[in-house]
């Protein structure tokens, strides 16, 4: 009689094994950030076996100028998501704060303020955004549609059909400029910020209470949080990144015209949305939305070098939207009704 038979005990015994490795495989792909590291791994392994010229460093620093001014803005948009609110007047907010640069450095402001002037054109913008949410109740994506219209409209009428060129050296230098002759200075102000806001959202009580605001706010309320002041804050704080999101890229480009950062709402929202946050609030991380980033960015750097129309960038973005989405809600299984 052969004894190498499996016996019935070891066969369950093996497949219970067998469904706790498969259980665990699943569970590791249906988290946000392992997906996006898997995808950013594949995108990068890609890149670098079909184009030559991807793998150079200056290529892969100057990259980062495509994304940088973006990310910063979406920092402070994923948590304005994760508290139930969102805020689509960025790019007009962004545009006025440029605007009000230019004007300010046709009458006299030195070079130093221009920073300041940008940064409070952009915190007054976000807190009228927020004023109008919280003391009218009013939707968010209401009120900032309307206001991204505002913003941007009188960009326009400020502008006309005309552009405010020759900003100062400084302007240009952390538009342009490099750490080391090759690390981009945007860049590592991203880092510096994606920093800070982890550690604000993950690490204290303001960012515990940002969670609880957007699980349940009514609950919050009556827990003693005072949610329409942490709303109305990251609305400001919205406001002050796009302004500071506005200094930079006017100085990169270094010009103010009507057409400023047009349609980068779109693309702001994106990057949140891909890296995790729900859109109905109380969950998200800082640094999956960093590590969207990053893979947009490696994305997008390798359709352009392979000269791929800017179009298909736009539906591999899509699609890559949806598949993130998609693959841990199908990984995860459907849910039964109650």
């Amino acid at each position: 009689m052969n004894t190498t038979s499996l016996t019935p005990s070891t066969k369950t015994s093996r497949y219970t094994i067998l469904d706790r490795e498969g259980f665990k495989i699943k569970k590791f792909l249906s988290q946000w950030e392992m997906l996006l590291a898997l995808l950013f791994v594949v995108v990068f392994i890609a890149n670098s076996l079909l184009l030559p010229n991807f793998f150079d460093l200056y290529n892969l620093a100057d990259s980062t100028f495509n994304f940088s001014e973006k990310a910063l803005i979406a920092l402070p948009m994923a948590l304005l998501i994760i508290c139930r609110e969102i805020d689509i007047s960025v790019s007009g907010i962004l545009a006025l704060s440029s605007v009000a640069m230019g004007l300010a450095q046709r009458y006299g402001m030195p070079p130093q303020g221009l920073l300041f002037v940008a940064l409070g054109t952009g915190t007054l913008c976000g807190w009228l955004n927020g004023f109008l949410v919280t003391r009218f109740a009013l939707p968010s994506i209401v009120v900032t549609i309307g206001s991204v219209s505002l913003f941007r409209g009188l960009a326009s009428v400020v502008l006309g059909d005309q552009a405010f060129t020759g900003y100062p050296q400084l302007l240009v230098d952390w538009g342009q400029g490099y750490f080391f002759d090759v690390i981009p200075r945007e860049f590592i102000v991203l880092l510096v910020f994606a920093a800070l806001f982890a550690g604000v959202l993950h690490m204290t009580g303001w960012g515990r209470r940002i969670y609880a605001i957007g699980n349940n706010p009514v609950a919050a309320g009556f827990a003693g949080i005072s949610v329409n002041r942490y709303r109305l804050a990251l609305f400001m704080l919205t406001g002050t990144m796009a302004g500071l999101a506005g200094y930079l890229l006017t100085g990169r480009i270094g010009s103010t015209r009507p057409n400023i950062a047009m349609g980068w709402e779109l693309e702001i929202i994106t990057m949140v949305i891909l890296g995790g946050v729900s859109i109905a609030g109380g969950a998200g991380t800082i640094g999956s939305v960093l590590l969207a980033v990053l893979t947009l960015g490696m994305v997008t750097y390798g359709l352009a070098l392979a000269n791929i129309p800017g179009i298909i960038m736009t539906i591999v973005v899509g699609v890559l939207l949806l598949i993130t989405i998609a693959v841990p809600r199908l990984l995860g299984g459907k849910k039964t009704k109650k």
